[in-house]
């Protein structure tokens, strides 16, 4: 309670009695009992045993259910088929054989995987696209929110201290490393269509140089190029363009329409018809998801 003295001293003053301030100590002396009685209650536990007895027998339990479940999985592993026999579904199954026999021809692709993730399979691509997409945006509902002027204004300050105390050598190391990685992703993503590599890969590097920049240089840097707003266009625009990319192909290819030339040409960039630019709206999507949970996780912000 508020002493008469400070009732006194407020009435004279002409302030106001700040019954909030005892409210927040009464607050606190309350939250360090309690802290304070369950630390002594484990405490008591301890010395007693009975936490000691319950780790002993959840560790026993636990090695027993992991040592079923291996020796179920290796159990498993026993009726597979032999590698390189005659009757693996592998060398059996006549789907098999039609990807690897005419693969190239209805893709377009030199490279067969890419054919395989970006035509065959290509409706499983886009689930797995919209999978990221969701994730991305769920994450974004749950933890993502506008800061007060007065949470900016601390913002402010913790980077103006993190920039002047961080360190040295991590942001040498990423001037040097940043512009490489962003290359190698570049190359990657499209070098796809021609080679192993594609969207999934490329976009996983361009995630890493991002969050790296920003491990270097602090949010209020990172933001100058690529923020909020700049990473929710590109997610949905990625997004967006590979949807109606695919079901242009869907509906050409179920109605036997005549789609635009797709042969690819080894060596070429330009080739393999939709293969490359739907490999570069993957790779958009998998680098804003990666630097978007980083972002959202360790900054509660993007």
């Amino acid at each position: 309670m508020i002493s008469l003295i400070d009732t006194l001293k407020s009435f004279v003053d002409g302030a106001p009695v700040k019954k909030e301030d005892d409210t927040k100590l009464t607050i606190k002396k309350v939250s360090k009992h309690h802290e304070t009685s369950f630390t002594e209650r484990v405490t008591s536990m301890i010395e007693k045993g009975e936490s000691k007895t319950a780790r002993s027998a959840y560790t026993v339990v636990a090695v027993i259910m992991a040592v079923i479940i291996i020796a179920c999985l290796i159990y498993t592993v026993s009726f597979l088929p032999h590698f390189g026999g005659a009757d693996n579904p592998a060398n059996s199954s006549e789907v098999v054989k039609a990807y690897i026999e005419n693969g190239i021809h209805d893709t377009g692709a030199t490279n067969f995987v890419a054919g395989m993730i970006l035509n065959y399979r290509a409706f499983d691509t886009l689930g797995e696209s919209s999978v990221l997409f969701i994730a991305a945006t769920t994450v974004i509902i749950l933890l993502f929110r506008h800061k007060t002027k007065e949470e900016e204004k601390i913002a402010t300050v913790e980077e103006e201290v993190y920039e002047d105390k961080h360190d040295v050598i991590l942001r040498h190391g990423a001037l040097i490393l940043v512009p490489v990685t962003l290359m190698f992703g570049v190359y990657v993503l499209f070098n796809g269509h021609l080679s192993p590599g594609g969207g999934f890969s490329g976009g996983t590097i361009l995630g890493a140089a991002l969050i790296l920049y920003n491990l270097a240089f602090g949010d209020k840097s990172t933001q100058k190029f690529f923020n909020y707003n700049i990473n929710k266009v590109v997610k949905i625009s990625a997004l967006t363009f590979y949807a109606l990319s695919q079901s242009y192909m869907f509906f050409t290819g179920a109605n036997r329409l005549p789609i635009p030339d797709i042969n690819g040409v080894a060596g070429s960039l330009i080739s393999s018809g939709f293969i490359l630019p739907l490999n570069i709206g993957v790779g958009f999507e998998v680098a804003c998801t990666m630097f978007g949970f980083y972002s959202l996780f360790d900054r509660e912000e993007i």
